[in-house]
């Protein structure tokens, strides 16, 4: 790191400590004890400029507290049977570590159907697992493996994916923006696999929605990316789609041991039983709203 760069992380950090408390409060709930990474990443989002970057570190934290994302882990998605419908029409899965310990969230772009039950849900389970990988992934990886993991890779499988899938793009990018401008620089490279011929026609319209940051991390692989993946983590590691010879559509099936989309994988029901605990033990929840969480599994 420059002189440069550590002069641009002291000078935010003298304007965050002048923000008011609520803003102090929620941006050490978003740092998880780490505040001079949580600096450099809304620094990196803003190309080093220091008042362009602290707007954007003021507007997350505003928006945090008016959507109430401290507590957002302590409110499971009830019943069951609704979050089970956004598990298999929202494809989103942890597969495993990459060598270096980077947690390796796989995403089901073309099999998603974002349509089954009202946008708001998608956006909280969105969220929901953003949070959930922040304090409680990268930490428990950061444990694991002896030094900060802070950010994450993600392969994208684009199998199934047609024109009609642009239907979705009003969805799509404002998830892509709550990422942007509220989880700057938490992906390392978003690996793009299994792409079909429509892929460059519906890249054309998605990329110039991205921010160009996002856009550099993006890599297409070819096929269904294994050997090239290989490079970055182990087999046990590849998310599902990837490990077959060649590209060939194949409709992933919840009862497969490894659908890491499904909400039977483990990380999606040691997720859902630690936000049914957090709304248990949290003293925001009623008696009444306690015993909900606890009796809708």
């Amino acid at each position: 790191m420059g002189i440069a760069s550590e002069d641009a992380i002291e000078q935010l950090a003298m304007l965050i400590d002048e923000v008011e408390e609520p803003l102090k409060k929620t941006f050490q709930n978003m740092h998880q004890g780490y505040p001079t990474e949580a600096l450099m990443r809304f620094l990196k989002a803003r190309e080093w400029n220091v008042r362009k970057a602290y707007k954007m570190l003021v507007d997350c934290l505003h928006w945090r507290i008016e959507n109430q994302i401290d507590n957002i882990l302590e409110k499971p998605i009830m019943p069951t049977d609704l979050y089970r419908t956004i598990r298999a029409s929202q494809l989103v899965g942890l597969s495993g570590y990459s060598k270096e310990g980077l947690p390796v969230f796989a995403v089901g772009v073309g099999f998603s159907i974002l349509s089954k039950v009202p946008v708001n849900y998608y956006v909280r389970s969105h969220i929901q697992i953003n949070e959930y990988r922040d304090r409680v992934v990268l930490p428990n990886a950061t444990k694991k493996y002896g030094r900060q993991i802070s950010n994450c890779l993600k392969v994208l499988d684009m199998t199934a994916l047609k024109l009609s899938s642009l239907n979705q793009i009003k969805l799509a990018t404002a998830l892509a923006t709550v990422d942007d401008l509220n989880y700057p620089e938490k992906t390392r490279t978003y690996y793009i696999v299994n792409a079909p011929y429509i892929f460059s026609t519906c890249w054309k319209v998605v990329k110039p929605l991205l921010h160009e940051r996002t856009r550099r991390k993006v890599l297409v692989l070819k096929g269904c990316g294994r050997d090239e993946l290989l490079k970055v983590m182990d087999y046990a590691s590849l998310p599902h789609f990837c490990r077959r010879e060649s590209s060939q559509p194949s409709q992933n099936s919840p009862n497969e041991a490894d659908d890491c989309f499904s909400l039977d994988h483990s990380f999606h029901q040691q997720m859902y039983n630690y936000i049914k605990q957090q709304a248990v033990a949290s003293a925001y929840n009623s008696p009444m709203q306690a015993s909900l969480a606890l009796c809708n599994t």
